[in-house]
């Protein structure tokens, strides 16, 4: 169960920021993106904790997500299954987990499992974890030059750390009455009622505070390749940035020793002498390393260490981040997708907990380690930065860098390489390329309409974007098959996240009478199935969103029983348990004015990654497949779906 992009429907997306603010004091121009009246920890202390579901609870919701995927002897097994284990083992386990969690108030019972499963895991990070998010262009088109764009873009991610680090930004608060919660008359309320009681009166004017404990993470931070388990290393003394280019690696120093903004034109000037050298790519990328299997990279980690690269490792890991300067221009979304999302293995250090690519036109967008957090801070990230660089850009295009001396300032790393770290390379190189060889990429923008017309049948536009991945896949391969998409639990202190399960009795009955039969059934009919699609897909988003999904839960449980001497219990080992864990359908959405396209990998061999929006007046969608399925053929299926489901609503017959 791997994790993808996230920030879905009870938590709709972050607020971008509030207007910037006039500083006092000692805080030079330019150096905040805002300064917030309320601590940007403030609602921290008193974040409701992530409740465990009881455990009949988890088996009847289980089981309803299980019906849809198996005919009726496999079911009847499978709640065999169930009632043995919450009447006996799974009873045990529960009151463990339960105990445990009352003697761990400080965090959630998801948390510690979550992070291990993670960080424990193997695989290359490169297509199984790292995701990507793309940026609109800048609506300024000269804006769009990559030097422009990337000292604008760097300026204002070093806004964002400076402004996150001084307690200036805006909580994240998910508000469900502005009119009263987003208020500087309510902030100037809410700033000195004590942290330890602040939520409750967010609670009282329909406000919701989220976690932001995974923020700190997002600056000065990597994940480290150890045997059997990584580690996330933070060193937030280190005032440099890492920029690669051509799979070369150069440092220079972003903040002064007080911790101010070095100035824009003096960025500018660095940036400008590393798009100068003209030096010929490495032979040996060390960023291939980065893609290995995580016990090989940790093994090579530590030659890499004996060989004498401790210094420069040591700046690798610490920079405030990791900017990515491309000298591809891109041609399309699919060439897009490919480049964010993998590119070619020299560039990136997806061990970062984030790389920022700026392509040769100044396309933009962040490739990003997934072990460390969630969308939620990523997405606030990216909403912020996008907004400060384009309303408020550092440099123009009439800007001149600075006259600084960048050959001193700018410290290009060499790296001592021995014979077995140039097979280890190389080795890495031949995997990377083979592997990425394998994934296709594909899109397709359905223009008939969104969320404004879907809102006007009183739909929910998600359950019908899901509603139409189900019917692609039917009318593509003939069944119906685990799905996944992903819903912050973040409302909750230390929440990750829940999975919804869309693959439902309602979703599998509608598909199959669009697809199989549509002249039996009435437009009325169709009209009544996805309105109790709709019904039932809005009561698993709100469960999921507060914690109330059956996932994570059984999950926990696992992991409990994993650490006893005795074999998993029957649950874990029925066949259907498995079965609804390969989610072929892995699914996440995004809702950002910034983001023009995200996506990600199948988290199985045989299945699809889709990264999907539904905007007001079109709906977005963005497939990656492997050998095994048909990206291309699938999105004429999901066109085809939602063509249908137009159709019916706007009572027209359905073409078969």
């Amino acid at each position: 169960m791997v994790i993808r992009l996230l920030l879905r429907a009870g938590l709709r997306g972050p607020a971008v920021g509030a207007p910037c603010r006039p500083l006092s004091g000692g805080a030079g121009p330019g150096q905040y993106l805002q300064r917030s009246i309320v601590p940007t920890m403030h609602y921290q202390d008193s974040l409701p904790r992530l409740p465990i579901p009881k455990l009949e609870d988890t088996m009847r919701r289980y089981l309803s997500a299980q019906k849809p995927l198996l005919d009726d002897s496999q079911f009847r097994k499978t709640e065999q299954f169930c009632k043995s284990f919450e009447s006996g083992i799974g009873k045990e386990l529960h009151e463990q987990l339960v105990a445990q969690d009352k003697q761990n108030k400080h965090t959630s019972y998801i948390s510690g499992p979550w992070f291990d499963m993670y960080l424990t895991a193997r695989d290359s990070i490169v297509l199984n974890f790292n995701p990507f998010m793309a940026f609109n262009n800048d609506p300024k088109s000269e804006y769009n030059d990559q030097l422009i764009r990337a000292t604008n873009m760097t300026v204002s991610a070093l806004r964002f750390l400076k402004t996150l680090r001084a307690d200036l930004l805006e909580p994240e608060v998910f508000h469900l009455n502005p009119a009263k919660s987003d208020t500087d008359t309510f902030k100037k309320l809410i700033r000195y009622v004590p942290s330890s009681l602040s939520w409750y009166g967010a609670y009282m004017v329909n406000a919701y505070p989220l976690d932001m404990s995974q923020y700190f993470r997002l600056f000065n931070s990597t994940r480290v390749p150890k045997p059997s388990r990584d580690e996330l290393v933070t060193d937030d003394k280190a005032r440099h940035l890492l920029v690669l280019r051509k799979g070369h690696f150069y440092v220079f120093d972003v903040l002064d020793q007080e911790g101010n903004i070095l100035s824009a034109p003096e960025i500018q000037a660095h940036l400008k002498f590393i798009l100068s050298d003209n030096s010929p790519a490495p032979e040996f990328p060390l960023s291939y390393l980065t893609s290995e299997n995580r016990d090989v990279w940790a093994e090579l980690r530590q030659k890499l260490l004996s060989a004498g690269n401790d210094a420069a490792l040591r700046k690798v890991d610490s920079a405030v981040f990791c900017l990515c300067l491309d000298d591809a221009r891109m041609t399309d979304l699919v060439h897009l997708s490919h480049n964010m999302l993998h590119g070619d293995g020299t560039n990136r250090w997806f061990d970062k907990s984030f790389n920022l690519i700026l392509a040769a036109d100044g396309t933009a967008a962040v490739n990003f380690e997934h072990a460390w957090g969630d969308g939620v801070a990523v997405l606030r990230f990216f909403n912020e930065v996008f907004k400060d660089s384009t309303q408020k850009p550092a440099i123009t295009p009439q800007s001149q860098p600075a006259r600084t001396d960048s050959a001193s300032a700018v410290q290009k790393l060499n790296f001592q390489l021995n014979d077995t770290l140039k097979t280890g390379i190389s080795s890495a190189k031949k995997k990377f390329e083979a592997t990425m060889k394998t994934l296709t990429i594909d899109c397709i923008q359905f223009q008939r309409g969104g969320k404004e017309f879907l809102k006007q049948q009183k739909l929910s536009p998600d359950s019908v974007a899901q509603l139409a991945f189900q019917m692609a896949f039917l009318r593509q391969y003939g069944q119906t098959v685990a799905t996944y998409e992903s819903c912050s639990t973040a409302a909750f202190k230390h929440g990750r996240t829940e999975t919804i399960r869309p693959a439902s009795i309602f979703t599998k009955r509608c598909a199959e009478a669009f697809v199989k039969a549509p002249a039996k059934h009435s437009t009325a009919e169709l009209q009544q199935m996805l309105a109790e699609c709709s019904k039932y897909h809005n009561q698993l988003t709100k469960e999921a969103a507060m914690g109330q999904g059956f996932d994570r839960h059984l999950f926990a449980l696992r992991c409990l029983a994993a650490a006893r001497d005795t074999s998993l219990p029957e649950l874990y080992q029925d066949p259907a348990y498995k079965q609804i864990n390969h989610n072929i359908l892995s699914t996440s959405t995004l809702a950002s004015p910034a983001v023009n396209l995200g996506g990600f990998a199948p988290v199985v061999p045989d299945g699809f990654g889709v990264g999907y929006a539904v905007h007001d007046n079109w709906i977005g969608c963005n497939v990656s497949s492997y050998p095994s399925r048909n990206a291309r053929e699938f999105l004429h299926c999901v066109q085809k779906a939602l063509e249908d489901i137009f159709d019916a609503l706007e009572g027209k017959a359905i073409k078969t």
